[in-house]
């Protein structure tokens, strides 16, 4: 089962440029989900993927398996080290802010 995170992941993969066929590393990936979350939004990553499903369904479904493989192939595991370490922040009441970036 996919988690929330990895199944945006997964769709803004679905959606982005990217081809299976160019056999991607996963720097291209990486660079693929967060080019294509900036541009059209978490929101738009579902609307191309609902709209492939409808109109080409039986190409969808194997982008799709190919994009959450990636995906989990790419990211960290569900128990990495960060991930825990994040969820032990939250349990604990602390607030995370995220960090001010300067040019």
């Amino acid at each position: 089962m996919a988690t929330t995170i990895e199944a945006v992941r997964a769709e803004a993969l679905f959606a982005s440029t990217l081809q299976s066929s160019d056999t991607p590393a996963s720097g291209e990936i990486r660079t693929a989900v967060a080019v294509t979350l900036r541009q059209i939004g978490i929101q738009g990553c579902a609307a191309r993927v609902a709209s492939e499903f409808g109109d080409h369904p039986e190409t969808a479904v194997a982008r799709m398996v190919w994009a959450l493989a990636q995906v989990r192939a790419t990211y960290p595991a569900k128990g990495s080290r960060a991930t825990r370490a994040i969820r032990a922040m939250r349990r604990s009441g602390a607030v995370i802010r995220p960090l001010a970036l300067t040019a």
